[in-house]
């Protein structure tokens, strides 16, 4: 049994394989070989994280388990699209830009304008991707950042809409009732629970 080198640096190991990975394009040619031998599409929804915040601990153990989920199912002969994604609604980035421009009241809101506001928030959505990208691919997690998605682009927002739409043309779309945590402040349930 060999033992390791005594000075190996794991931090310049784990450089050294990705730059390797980004250098050969890894991560693009398993893509393009699993094209080309015409894999059967594996489908993962994976929920985006907000993107106001730097990654933390349950973002990169969740991402590990759907990183592990996906290279299986490539591994197992399928093709696997594998998007960055950005969740730009809710109160993640309105709370930011609230405290940012001190707004306490809807009414501040509207004096502003909603677009003006809804620019504001847009322009912070995207702040944080380079250190998302960073830090995911430090983790060897192989994901198109060059090729992703945000909830706030249309073609997003109306892709949801035809589901929603088509669900309700199947009749699978109900009306119910149920305990929800609520924000008076914000007078809206609590995100996770809508």
């Amino acid at each position: 049994m060999t033992s390791l080198p005594p000075q190996l640096d794991f931090p310049k190991t784990e450089e050294e394989i990705c730059a390797n990975w980004a250098k050969n394009e890894t991560f693009k040619t398993q893509d393009r070989l699993s094209r080309e031998r015409g894999d059967e599409e594996f489908s993962f929804y994976d929920g985006p994280p907000f993107a106001t915040g730097l990654p933390h601990y349950g973002h990169i153990l969740a991402g590990t388990i759907k990183d592990v989920v996906t290279r299986y199912a490539c591994m197992n002969g399928y093709s696997v699209t594998r998007r960055a994604g950005w969740d730009c609604h809710g109160l993640p980035v309105e709370y930011e830009i609230d405290q940012m421009l001190n707004i306490t009241h809807r009414d501040q809101v509207l004096e502003m304008g909603i677009d003006k506001y809804n620019a504001t928030c847009r322009g912070i959505v995207t702040r944080y991707t380079s250190e998302w990208e960073t830090t995911i691919t430090r983790l060897g997690r192989w994901i198109d950042f060059k090729n992703d998605y945000k909830t706030m682009d249309a073609n997003f927002m109306e892709s949801v809409w035809w589901v929603f739409q088509t669900l309700f043309d199947k009749g699978l779309v109900y009306q119910g009732y149920k305990v929800m945590p609520f924000s008076t402040a914000c007078g809206t349930p609590i995100s996770n629970f809508e």
